[in-house]
C-alpha cells in the first residue's frame, strides 16, 4: 500500500471541485493519458469515469468508478487497469488553514497479477508516482495550470 502527502495552497472545497471535474484525471494522474468519457453524475457513488492509460500502442482502456464520496472532504474510487489488475484509490481531504488542504492518497491493488507484486520497490515506485500526482493536482487547485 502506498500512502503520500501532500499539503495544497487552496481550500478544500477548490481542490474537491478539481476531483469532481473527471475530465481533468487524466491532467493530475500520472499514467492516464485520455478520458474517453465521464458519467453525467460523476462523482456520485457507482459514477464512473472512462480512461485510456499507457503509451501507444500498449493503452489499456478501462473505468474508473466511485465507491465512496462525502463533499469537499473524500474521494474513494475502483481504479481499472485490466488485464493488469484494480486498485482501490482513498482521497482524503484536512483542512489545515484557510486556504490550505492537506490532501492524503492511499492505493492499494486489490485485484489482478500486480496485487502479487506488492514490495518495497513497488512501493516506492508507487509513491513516487502519487507524489507527481498530487504536485499536479495542487497545480490545477492553485490555479497554476488550467484543465
Amino acid at each position: 500500500m502506498s500512502i503520500t502527502k501532500r499539503t495544497i495552497n487552496a481550500a478544500p472545497e477548490r481542490v474537491f471541485a478539481v476531483l469532481s471535474d473527471g475530465w481533468t484525471y487524466s491532467d493530475w494522474v500520472v499514467g492516464t493519458v485520455h478520458i474517453r468519457d465521464v458519467d453525467a453524475a460523476w462523482p456520485q457513488v457507482g459514477s464512473r469515469l472512462h480512461h485510456k492509460a499507457g503509451p501507444w500502442p500498449f493503452s489499456l482502456k478501462d473505468t474508473t468508478t466511485v465507491t465512496a464520496v462525502d463533499p469537499d472532504t473524500g474521494l474513494t474510487l475502483r481504479a481499472g487497469l485490466w488485464p493488469l489488475g484494480e486498485a482501490m484509490v482513498q482521497l482524503r481531504l484536512e483542512r489545515v488553514g484557510p486556504e490550505r488542504t492537506r490532501v492524503v492518497m492511499r492505493e492499494e491493488f486489490e485485484s489482478g497479477p500486480l496485487v502479487g507484486l506488492r514490495n518495497k520497490v513497488n512501493d516506492v515506485i508507487l509513491h513516487r508516482r502519487n507524489a507527481e500526482a498530487l504536485s499536479r493536482l495542487a497545480d490545477l487547485a492553485e490555479g497554476r495550470r488550467s484543465s
